[in-house]
């Protein structure tokens, strides 16, 4: 593994984490994911393709009503792969408040996500 791989990777998970805090999830799909991106939670089969989970995020980003909160408590870079585990919590549009503490490990091929997986408590 080449030391300019893990600053990528390294610098596009930050930039990432970056979108996430601004709330510029849909934009997020566009710049970090491959065409043919694969997003999967925990054990559930996968949506594959940028389109189809970029239809998925609009509808889960249309429940949240506030972003309360997007912390990263840990985070590592490899060859090819990242992973996160963070805690959200936000208020939907019922007005019920969320918290969800995850990980995430997402797969990477030239500076896009492939694959990536969220493991939770659901």
């Amino acid at each position: 593994m080449s030391t300019s791989t893990t600053i990528n990777l390294q610098d596009r998970l930050e930039d990432l984490f970056s979108y996430i805090r601004e709330g510029r999830i849909l934009d997020a799909i566009n710049e970090f994911y491959a065409e043919d991106a694969a997003m999967q939670e925990n054990d559930q089969p996968p949506t594959v393709g940028r389109e189809a989970n970029l239809e998925r995020e609009k509808q889960f980003v249309s429940t949240v009503k506030e972003w309360k909160r997007f912390d990263v408590t840990a985070k590592g870079v490899g060859e090819d792969v990242t992973f996160y585990e963070t805690v959200m919590d936000w208020v939907a549009t019922d007005g019920t408040p969320v918290h969800v503490e995850q990980v995430v490990v997402a797969k990477w091929l030239d500076g896009k996500i492939t694959h990536e997986r969220f493991y939770h408590n659901p």
